[in-house]
């Protein structure tokens, strides 16, 4: 009997090939370097990965956090969009190609896939990694500015990930309207810090410019209802740490948390489209004999809930419900009784 892979543990398995023969602690040097130039002020039209080491080395490091965060916020717009899958994916500034490996997690089946990106050397990685998966034998490394310039072919999805902290204000905005130009679907995706956030709000509101609607994670379409400066829409996901992960930071722990902000948005028709009543915006409170939920709510507001044991089902639900999840659950139960 054959055993059938999924995605993550397929990309785990090949990142763990790139770095043989490459020595851990220069695998380690070299994601520290990654790392300071990509909080620097690096131009976005020089390349930051500049060889297959580089490449290597960052892609076992980042890829499966990535890979985790983008599977994520494309599960919650698969489940508002129930009856739709992308015929086609368009994937900016994708590197080595983590949301192409989560689209395939969220979606089964093949598909035209094409990544762009400027760095030559995480294409040719990217391509590498991808024989490994077969929904991505077909898939398209195309190098190409990821800016003024970006020009993208018409296609069903568009995944802009952990990119637009890397541009100037001028190319976010130029990318956010190329990927809304070219597809119905358009999922972005940034770190879950306050900058990242902004970002992701601003193509947000471009989005919605544009005639998209909000799919996940929010249940509405209008203003966010949180206060700028006061704080900021953000989740979490848990990643296994690999040894270079446990090297590079020093840490013990198996897994660590990463945190990410996106919006899915589309233009498929109102009757397709079925955002979560609400979503929970923190990680639940469990305290003896109730839950606290804190809710982003399709009357455009932020608002706790407290479920407690008298609320039968419902409460076993809130125990179980995770940071980032729609609320109620598909049973909703008694649930009118903690809204007022």
């Amino acid at each position: 009997m054959n055993i059938v892979s999924s995605p993550a543990e397929t990309l785990r398995t090949a990142l763990a090939a790139l770095l043989d023969g490459l020595p851990p602690r220069q695998a380690a040097q070299a994601v520290e370097r990654l790392i300071a130039n990509y909080r620097g002020r690096t131009p976005t039209d020089a390349p930051i990965l500049r060889d297959r080491a580089d490449v290597a080395a960052y892609a076992a490091y980042r890829m499966p956090a990535t890979f985790e965060a983008v599977r994520s916020a494309l599960e919650a717009f698969a489940s508002a969009v129930p009856g739709w899958t992308p015929a086609s994916h368009v994937d900016v500034g994708g590197g080595t190609g983590a949301a192409t490996w989560a689209v395939t997690a969220a979606w089964d089946g093949e598909r035209p896939v094409t990544v762009l990106d400027w760095a030559e050397p995480a294409l040719a990685l990217g391509r590498e990694l991808a024989a490994a998966n077969p929904a991505l034998a077909e898939a398209r490394w195309q190098r190409s500015r990821i800016g003024a310039a970006l020009r993208i072919e018409s296609t069903d999805l568009v995944t802009v990930s952990y990119v637009l902290g890397e541009l100037t204000e001028q190319d976010r905005a130029h990318v956010v309207d190329a990927a809304a130009a070219a597809a119905p679907s358009v999922v972005v995706v940034e770190p879950g810090t306050p900058d990242g956030y902004a970002r992701v709000i601003a193509a947000r509101d471009r989005l919605i410019a544009a005639g998209f609607r909000v799919a996940a994670p929010c249940p509405h379409s209008a203003a966010c209802p949180i206060v700028p400066g006061e704080d900021w829409c953000h989740f979490s996901v848990r990643v296994s740490r690999s040894s270079l992960h446990r090297q590079v930071k020093a840490g013990s722990l198996p897994y660590e948390d990463e945190k990410f902000s996106y919006v899915a948005a589309t233009r498929l028709p109102a009757a397709e489209v079925s955002p979560a009543p609400s979503r929970v915006v923190r990680r639940p409170q469990i305290r003896k004999g109730q839950v606290l939920l804190d809710l982003c709510e399709a009357e455009e507001q932020l608002r706790r809930h407290t479920v407690t044991k008298r609320h039968g089902d419902l409460y076993r639900a809130a125990r179980d419900a995770d940071w980032g999840d729609s609320w109620p659950p598909a049973e909703p139960g008694n649930y009118h009784e903690i809204r007022q």
